[in-house]
């Protein structure tokens, strides 16, 4: 038994021994059930948030008043929750009331899928399952526990949920699921920017992005969470670079492409790199997309922000979606360039992006070689050295300080790095020839 689990049981046993009763639920029962390693385990327990604080005084209390108490182990944090049985959903997010509930079937009414619901005894390993969640996963099925237009309208992420429950575990939709998400897919406008964030982020990430956006489509909800991904769709490319047809089936191959548990920043520049397309689609003689790049950028800010991702994350992508194109011009740029270029922050993004974006298109991948192996063979003092000329230098030598700087040291360092320059008295002789002190520009 892993520690995880351990410590989870013994939570339960001591819940156990004093007279309650105690369950593991949820989606580690579905993962132990699937043969899958849980993450973390949950527990469900008649007793009151009260009586678990003092079981265990430690806990913490975050969740108390919707019955739902934490108990801190190094091995992991456990969560135990009350038995509940919520009334009405007054927010569209939290029960308007908590009323406790005595038995682990009246809980698991209040869930929301199927393969959700289930619980298992820790003492015996046996499943309860009292809403089909076993049918469920032997038919490779998500279902709503009960009403799906109930389920949806008592926590609109739910949808969301969903679909990524489809995608990472490869089922398919209920239909009586899948009409209520239909109908329901503009509700999703009334969930907060940062859980559509977290769902959108764990479709991405969980490694079957590409099923995903297709069931966030086929669910109506793509254009109500990223309008800019649906309007991908029908943008036609020039065959003789895209091949595989338009914008929307060009992403969705990168999507394809993309593993589980790979960077959200990553994940996020791959979905939003041909953002500008649409809005810059003209046909002259071929299909162009001029400044598309640039306008792309623009939007895959403006996206994250909107998603409310932080301010870091956000600049990543920017910068992915804004240099996505520049390995094209690698085997034409200077060295000086080149080594700028393999130094930018998490260069190793921007060589994943770019591999992606050619096995999706063309498939040629002379570029992105070049590019790994300078990356690979180039020590790190030759990619970024020390500088052999500062500002103080200059100070020194009569310069006075001013945006004349930023261009001398740019020059010095672009002569370092092609190799011209080896010392500091190289580099100030350069300076005095090509940045005479008295000169003005």
């Amino acid at each position: 038994m892993d520690a995880k689990r351990e410590v989870a049981a013994q939570i339960a046993r001591r819940l156990r021994e004093a007279g309650f009763q105690a369950y593991f639920v949820g989606g580690c029962v579905r993962d132990l059930v699937m043969g899958r390693e849980p993450a973390d385990y949950d527990l469900a327990t008649d007793a009151t948030p009260q009586q678990v604080v003092g079981l265990f005084p430690e806990s913490l209390t975050v969740g108390a008043q919707f019955g739902v108490v934490l108990v801190p182990r190094a091995d992991g944090n456990v969560e135990v929750a009350t038995f509940r049985s919520d009334g009405r959903y007054a927010d569209g997010r939290h029960p308007a009331e908590v009323r406790y509930a005595k038995t682990a079937r009246e809980d698991v009414r209040r869930r929301d899928f199927t393969i959700n619901g289930l619980l298992l005894d820790p003492g015996t390993d046996e499943v309860l399952d009292h809403v089909g969640g076993q049918a469920d996963i032997r038919a490779r099925r998500v279902r709503t526990i009960g009403d799906p237009f109930e389920r949806f309208s008592e926590d609109r992420l739910r949808m969301l949920r969903a679909v990524r429950f489809a995608a990472r575990f490869d089922f398919t939709l209920d239909p009586a699921t899948l009409e209520a998400i239909k109908k329901l897919a503009p509700a999703i406008a009334d969930v907060s920017a940062e859980r559509v964030r977290d769902e959108i982020l764990k479709i991405l990430t969980e490694g079957r992005a590409r099923r995903g956006f297709e069931l966030l489509d086929r669910c109506d909800l793509l254009k109500e969470v990223l309008p800019e991904i649906k309007a991908l769709q029908g943008v036609a490319q020039p065959p003789e670079f895209h091949p595989e047809g338009d914008v929307w089936t060009h992403t969705l191959m990168m999507l394809e492409g993309l593993g589980a548990g790979v960077s959200a920043t990553l994940a996020l520049g791959v979905l939003l790199h041909d953002v500008g397309k649409p809005p810059t689609f003209t046909v002259r003689e071929r299909i162009r997309f001029d400044n598309h790049v640039e306008v792309g950028a623009r939007m895959a800010e403006e996206i994250c922000r909107r998603l409310r991702l932080p301010t870091k994350d956000t600049e990543r992508v920017f910068e992915l979606v804004n240099n996505h194109l520049r390995f094209k011009d690698f085997p034409k740029m200077r060295r000086s360039t080149e080594l700028r270029f393999i130094r930018m922050p998490g260069f190793e993004e921007h060589l994943e992006l770019h591999r992606l974006d050619c096995l999706s298109s063309h498939g040629k991948l002379d570029n992105y070689e070049l590019a790994r192996k300078m990356l690979a063979e180039t020590p790190p003092e030759e990619v970024k050295p020390a500088p052999l000329v500062t500002g103080h230098d200059l100070i020194r030598a009569g310069y006075k300080p001013g945006p004349r700087f930023k261009q001398i040291l740019r020059a010095v360092e672009d002569a370092q790095l092609e190799g011209k320059l080896h010392s500091r008295d190289e580099a100030m002789s350069m300076v005095a020839k090509q940045f005479p002190a008295g000169a003005t520009s």
